[in-house]
């Protein structure tokens, strides 16, 4: 699976888009952290609600290490 058929992006990425990125990144993640399929939908990792809540996440201007701080603590403080 490839950017042929990722899901679209929102217009414009909102609080709301962001926690359900979020949310998306952490359940769709790899089975082991080196996994190469998600734990969700056994896909191939990133799978596709993995990759579309990383877009959103980078569309909103957020790094990794942000993202990474925002799953660790559970919240967004947007």
């Amino acid at each position: 699976m490839g950017p042929i058929d990722d899901l679209p992006l929102p217009p414009h990425v909102t609080t709301a888009d962001v926690v359900l990125a979020l949310r998306a990144v952490t359940v769709h993640a790899p089975e082991r952290p080196n996994g190469e399929r998600c734990r969700k939908d056994e896909a191939a990792h990133p799978c596709q609600l993995h990759r579309w809540g990383r877009r959103v996440l980078e569309q909103r201007g957020l790094t990794d290490e942000q993202v990474q701080r925002l799953m660790a603590c559970g919240t967004v403080a947007l």
